[in-house]
């Protein structure tokens, strides 16, 4: 069974920067596509960034394109969610989820099987 930790959250001022982590347990990180959501208070969940399995490929939602950047290490079974430039709209409960083995990085939620529990992020104007 995949299990998803999700940790870095915090308080920030707007303007800030945060680096969320996502640690899997699981033999078969490398193979899985992983993407990061977020859900504000009152709102649906909705897609932040993705990457491949191989790291090789990146999406991003047009409202965090050019301030956060997903990165992975397979070697040590994590994901990253770098946040830079932090405006108080980014201010959610954020959450990292796993995909199948070897399927396309995705902005649908429904592709994804695994899902972490989240960490708070407040930024603050």
């Amino acid at each position: 069974q995949v299990q998803l930790v999700e940790s870095g959250g915090g308080l920030v001022q707007a303007g800030g920067s945060l680096r969320l982590s996502c640690a899997a347990s699981g033999r078969t990180f490398s193979s899985w596509p992983m993407g990061w959501f977020r859900q504000a208070p009152g709102k649906e969940r909705v897609f932040v960034a993705a990457i491949s399995w191989s790291g090789g490929s990146t999406l991003y939602a047009d409202s965090v394109k050019g301030r956060f950047t997903i990165s992975r290490d397979n070697a040590k079974n994590t994901v990253y969610l770098q946040m830079d430039s932090l405006k108080p709209e980014d201010t959610a409960l954020y959450y990292c989820a796993a995909g199948r083995n070897f399927y396309s990085a995705s902005i649908n939620p429904t592709q994804y099987v695994s899902w972490g529990q989240g960490t708070q992020v407040t930024v603050s104007s």
